[in-house]
């Protein structure tokens, strides 16, 4: 089962340090891969790993990531992989997801997007989310309404956050069928698969 866990105005120290804490509260959940994703400077920056968080913390030290706002993900396969180039989040300079749950129509909605000129780079399910959002963009869609319009067209049960280079300070979310937390801090807002990985940063679910 995948994990998800994000976050907005993480100020102090930045959005990557506490994420990658979280991360750690999620390994209980079973996990192969795992990345984070920030936004920062007007761009989504992404790292990820293959295995244990360990790993993620090693790339993290060479390549740090800036940001206040971002989303992080422990990933067990189940469509595509094992591998970094499996691992969420997915996305690029514009858009990043994490997905937690099944998209039961992914492969239609593939086909859609690659009749429309978008490139698939993994065998994911999830990796389709990212390029609805991309698509509704670039018909000229607000940033909220790219992701609204992105989430409409899932079927499944499934867990998602996202974050947009032109939306600082957000992240987009919707569930069905998978469970996904909101918690208030301090300074920061969190979402989390479970009260448990957020339990380090607040009590406030």
């Amino acid at each position: 089962m995948c994990g998800i866990i994000g976050v907005v105005g993480a100020t102090e120290h930045g959005a990557a340090p506490p994420l990658l804490s979280g991360l750690e509260y999620l390994t209980y959940r079973g996990y192969d891969s795992c990345g984070i994703a920030t936004l920062a400077n007007g761009r989504v920056e992404r790292r990820r790993a293959a295995g244990r968080v360990a790993n993620l913390r090693t790339v993290l030290e060479e390549a740090p990531m800036a940001g206040d706002t971002g989303i992080a993900h422990t990933r067990w396969a189940t469509h595509g992989v094992p591998n970094e180039t499996n691992a969420h989040p997915h996305g690029n300079a514009d858009v990043a997801i994490v997905h937690n749950g099944i998209i039961e129509n992914f492969s239609s909605l593939r086909a859609e997007l690659t009749e429309a000129g978008h490139e698939f780079e993994t065998d994911t399910d999830s990796e389709a989310i990212a390029h609805l959002i991309v698509f509704h963009l670039r018909r000229g869609l607000t940033p909220e309404a790219a992701a609204d319009a992105a989430f409409a067209r899932l079927k499944g049960a499934f867990a998602v956050a996202a974050i947009i280079a032109r939306a600082p300070g957000c992240v987009f979310v919707v569930r069905h069928g998978c469970p996904l937390t909101i918690g208030i801090g301090e300074q920061e807002t969190w979402i989390g698969s479970d009260a448990l990985a957020l339990a380090p940063f607040t009590d406030r679910i």
